[in-house]
């Protein structure tokens, strides 16, 4: 059940059961499968098919399934379910930057590694925070729908700047991003909302991008090409640095 407790002495109960559907999608589906009764209705099955096909997309598209999320300040959460495709050393986005006459502060513009997570339409796409804190700052960008894998997609297409103050000194950036497919960024939070690690911040339709800026000092703990889960992955530990190395096989 929702916020029950589990660890790695045992503690709690796991089962599988069906991803349920975020209410942002089950609009799209109703339309799909209304127009999908409408034409099997006056049999029209060259059309109701590729409904029926369209309806079901459109349920696995938005399922919105739990996550366990590990609770621990240390750590960075994954805030989107996808594949690493990026990690670098650039300066956060000037928005996460500059002060925005809030009182509260930015990031420093010292470059600092960013990880990028693309989704495709197959994944999930409910995003979350990857700490718990405050939401500083919450900045819509329109732009281009250029291919969410490109390195010039943060800077260039839609996107949504989103920054969260632990309350200690640590802050985090993440930007939701918007590619070919994807026409709309939808957010869940706003300024002075209260988060925990892994709560739903988001979602992106279709297909898309994030990016998340880590702590100065701070290194990925995931690899390029690597699949990660919003909500469970550990991206990082604060404070933590050095090389990892893998093998794709």
């Amino acid at each position: 059940m929702p916020g029950e407790i589990l660890d790695n002495q045992g503690k709690g109960e796991a089962s599988w059961h069906w991803p349920s559907v975020h209410p942002e999608g089950r609009k799209f589906a109703l339309i799909a499968a209304a127009l999908c009764g409408l034409m099997a209705f006056f049999a029209w099955e060259t059309i109701a098919w590729p409904l029926a096909a369209l309806t079901i997309f459109i349920l696995a598209f938005f399922r919105d399934p739990q996550r366990v999320t590990p609770r621990d300040d240390r750590l960075v959460i994954a805030p989107a379910d996808g594949l690493v495709t990026l990690i670098s050393k650039v300066p956060p986005p000037p928005e996460l930057i500059v002060d925005d006459g809030s009182g509260a502060p930015g990031l420093s513009d010292q470059p600092v590694t960013r990880i990028s997570i693309f989704m495709s339409v197959f994944d999930v796409h409910i995003n979350r925070a990857p700490i718990g804190g405050t939401v500083r700052r919450v900045i819509y960008i329109p732009g281009k729908f250029l291919n969410a894998d490109l390195d010039k997609a943060s800077e260039e297409n839609e996107r949504q700047h989103i920054l969260i103050d632990r309350g200690d000194g640590t802050a985090i950036g993440f930007t939701q991003i918007a590619g070919l497919v994807a026409r709309r960024i939808v957010p869940f939070v706003k300024p002075g909302d209260i988060l925990a690690a892994g709560q739903r911040v988001g979602l992106i339709r279709f297909g898309s991008r994030v990016d998340v800026y880590l702590p100065a000092g701070t290194d990925a703990r995931v690899l390029l090409g690597q699949k990660i889960i919003a909500g469970e992955t550990v991206l990082a530990e604060i404070g933590q640095h050095g090389l990892i190395e893998g093998v794709l096989q």
